[in-house]
């Protein structure tokens, strides 16, 4: 069952950065932005749930990154 949950917080972090990826072409990078901020925050609970905290600092620095590209550029 571990082994379920990290592939799934592998997927969730793939898919966070599709979205932040998806940020630059998109017309209307918020919803994007919402996205990726959505799938890392479910990230960062499932890190914080398998007590990988290490992961859950990587992640939330990772989320502060996207969030200040996100006001620098498209706000």
């Amino acid at each position: 069952m571990a082994d379920d949950r990290r592939e799934r917080l592998s997927h969730l972090e793939r898919l966070g950065e599709q979205y932040y990826d998806a940020m630059y072409d998109s017309r209307y990078p918020s919803g994007e932005y919402a996205n990726a901020k959505d799938v890392f925050r479910d990230a960062i609970v499932l890190a914080r749930e398998l007590g990988d905290e290490a992961e859950v600092a990587r992640l939330e620095a990772r989320l502060a990154h996207i969030k200040a590209v996100f006001r620098s550029q498209f706000t």
